[in-house]
């Protein structure tokens, strides 16, 4: 006997809800990011990991802004081994699901981590920088890509 599944179709969300203005963040009260610069001309978009990409790089910006002229974001990423801190350099997207984070360990080492949208957890920290070099802003140029890849309305 031969049996037959039918895969079901694909869950889609309701097209009308890309392109729409990104919905508000909800902040503690004392938080200094300022949730309008955040959200300041970014639109919701249908691929996940994108998506999560555009405010994880609006977080990053705001993160960096209150940060000396020293110092740079770092990231203690949970599931990472050792300490799990890595200096972020670039974080990226392959969508539909996954977000890349590039940087290097505490040893200055480069690594990647890869990592399913629906997995990041990511704390935010502050590094010094090496001495060598100006400290490193990269929530500038996450803004251009993301502003780059905006769906017009």
């Amino acid at each position: 006997m031969t049996v037959i599944s039918k895969t079901p179709p694909p869950v889609k969300a309701d097209p009308n809800l890309f392109g729409a203005p990104c919905p508000q963040p909800v902040m503690p009260v004392g938080v200094p990011e300022d949730t309008a610069a955040m959200m300041q001309g970014v639109q919701m978009r249908d691929n996940p990991a994108e998506w999560a990409f555009v405010r994880l790089s609006k977080m990053i910006e705001a993160f960096e802004a209150g940060i000396d002229k020293d110092e740079e974001v770092a990231a203690s990423l949970v599931g990472v081994p050792g300490d799990g801190t890595m200096r972020i350099e670039d974080v990226g997207f392959w969508g539909p699901d996954l977000i890349l984070f590039f940087g290097k360990n505490g040893d200055g080492k480069p690594v990647r981590l890869i990592q399913h949208y629906g997995q990041i957890n990511v704390m935010l920290s502050v590094a010094k920088k090496p001495e060598d070099r100006p400290a490193r802003r990269i929530g500038f140029q996450l803004s251009e890509l993301v502003e780059k890849t905006n769906p017009k309305p």
